[in-house]
């Protein structure tokens, strides 16, 4: 784990001698507070710098942050210098963030998605959005850590565990799991180590950490923003996004990352997802401002529909706590469907895993002849599966790459994968698998807000966070964001429950660019419960009943004299 050198302390307290006096300020607070004159950006930030060094690398040791930016105070610095010639740049306008560690930043800072492969120089330039990020004037703080190679690397991985940067603990029981792969940009802002962080999804990687964190995550559909810059899996399906506290802070976190007008060097961000080409699809026009959307009573009249994805499976107490939230949205002036017992059925994305083995064989390698200075500058995935195995003690020491092997294995020759007409994966075609994908969205989400007359789908994002095991991996119970992962389509997951001092959330679902709505929904919700908690670095938080009887050892025999009492 990587420091900057001019703000390291030797000192480890308790986590109650961390400073706390910004703890749960929201960016608008904050903004307030700077254009008052009663805080500076550079005092924001060393607040949490020392934050980040006394609790993330000392105390209880989150591990959420991989490094931390050595230019992050002179950022702050020049923020101040603005503000006080009258120039604000915007919301974000002095604002600390973190960025996954999968986000190339054209500066000191390593881009390694926690492989050892893409250690050494850094990137050369900034990615898309960290250039937005810049010219919003929020101060990059530092890198995240997350599941390596945003955990696409092995069937039986650990999420939240890297080569270079170790395992993020779940900051409310610290022997549980951050869930990934976005594991230590959503630990990071639930532990108030910083106001704001950029993860990225695939499949669940924004909105799982944000669920077992008690943060607000938003995966925009795909396109909204530029991954330009970013460590891929699939150009199908990737896309960064928000973690934040709030929904207004994601909102206002939205507004710096949506590609408002198309990236050159991300063709998703001129129309719809790149699986719903050809379908007479347009983008639409997107909202000034995202924050426009944030609605204490965003549920009053709404219609949304209820999918339970597996939970009724889950321990009783799981259940009541989706329950409870269900009814918290109907009290908030919502009407709910109930879409499972209507009969519908979502479609399956079943196309999903060869199109990501696919675009990953190739796009990594994109990505690869971006870099100098890397072990992977100009590689291949070829030679990442060699680097592993040559470095195997420190990029494989608990579970290996099979998914790697799996998609080297794909014979991806030929420009165009849609020209390829040889069953790649699973019997599919490529353009098979995409067209699944595209028909789980048609006859998914789509279908079930056109057939009900929705507002948006509402679905557990996923169970409390498991005990971490490194040994036989991830223990998912269910998870929802497939319904809008194949498809591109959004998602808000929101703060709903506190189940034995874990937390736990729900996610609104909806069509592309459904956004704006989602949002209000949300935000409703988040003023209808006010769900969020903050985390207590509890190493494990379900000891209290377990240790059991006080056992005493027998008292040894009295020795026998020989006295007899006298006859009475």
């Amino acid at each position: 784990m990587l420091l900057a050198s001019s703000v390291i302390s030797a000192a480890a307290p308790a986590p109650s001698a961390a400073p706390t006096q910004f703890n749960e300020a929201t960016v608008a607070e904050l903004q307030a507070q700077m254009a008052a004159g009663t805080l500076t950006s550079v005092q924001l930030t060393n607040f949490y710098i020392q934050r980040i060094l006394d609790l993330d690398q000392g105390g209880p040791g989150v591990n959420s942050v991989i490094e931390l930016n050595p230019d992050a105070l002179a950022m702050a610095q020049k923020a101040d210098a603005m503000r006080a010639k009258g120039q604000v740049l915007g919301p974000l306008h002095g604002i600390p963030v973190l960025l996954k560690d999968n986000i190339d930043t054209g500066d000191r800072m390593q881009t390694t998605a926690g492989s050892f492969a893409l250690a050494g120089k850094p990137a050369l330039h900034d990615s898309t959005i960290v250039a937005q990020l810049r010219a919003a004037g929020a101060v990059i703080l530092g890198k995240t850590n997350l599941s390596e190679w945003a955990n696409f690397r092995s069937f039986f991985s650990t999420s939240g565990w890297s080569g270079r940067g170790g395992l993020t603990h779940n900051p409310y029981s610290l022997d549980r799991n951050a869930c990934g792969s976005s594991s230590g940009s959503a630990a990071a802002v639930a532990a108030n180590f910083a106001a704001l962080s950029v993860g990225t999804e695939t499949d669940g990687s924004i909105v799982c950490p944000a669920n077992v964190s008690s943060v607000v995550g938003i995966k925009p559909t795909v396109g909204l923003a530029s991954r330009a810059g970013i460590v891929p899996i699939s150009h199908t399906q990737d896309t960064p996004g928000p973690h934040a506290r709030t929904v207004a802070d994601a909102a206002a976190l939205l507004n710096a990352l949506v590609s408002r007008t198309p990236d050159k060097n991300d063709p998703a961000t001129s129309g719809v997802p790149l699986g719903w080409q050809g379908t007479g699809r347009s983008r639409p026009a997107l909202p000034a401002d995202y924050t426009a959307f944030v609605d204490p009573n965003g549920l009053r009249g709404a219609r949304v529909g209820v999918t339970r994805q597996g939970i009724d499976n889950a321990p009783p107490q799981v259940v009541a706590a989706f329950n409870n939230a269900v009814a918290a949205i109907s009290g908030a002036g919502a009407t709910v469907v109930d879409l499972d017992g209507a009969g519908f059925t979502f479609a399956s994305a079943d196309g999903e895993f060869l199109v990501l083995l696919y675009d990953f064989k190739l796009d990594v390698q994109k990505y690869f002849a971006t870099r100098v200075g890397v072990p992977m500058a100009s590689k291949t995935l070829a030679d990442a599966i060699a680097f592993n195995s040559a470095h195997a003690s420190s990029e494989m020491p608990y579970f290996f790459q099979e998914i790697f092997e799996l998609a080297q294995a794909l014979n991806t020759s030929g420009s165009d994968p849609g020209n390829n007409p040889q069953p790649l994966f699973g019997g599919l075609t490529y353009n098979r698998a995409l067209a699944i994908d595209h028909d789980a969205g048609v006859n998914g989400i789509d279908a079930a807000l056109s057939q009900f007359h929705l507002d948006a789908v509402v679905a557990p994002t996923d169970s409390p966070g498991w005990t971490t095991d490194l040994l036989l991996s991830d223990h998912f119970l269910f998870a929802s964001s497939g319904l809008a992962g194949g498809p591109g389509y959004p998602i808000v997951q929101v703060p709903a429950a506190n189940v034995l001092g874990m937390p736990m959330g729900i996610s609104f679902l909806g069509t592309a660019f459904s956004e704006p709505t989602l949002i209000k929904l949300a935000a409703g919700f988040e003023a209808a419960t006010h769900a969020r908690f903050q985390p207590t670095f509890t190493g494990n938080i379900t000891t209290a009943n377990t240790a059991g009887t006080t056992l005493q050892p027998p008292a040894p025999p009295k020795k026998d004299t020989g006295k007899r009492p006298h006859r009475m």
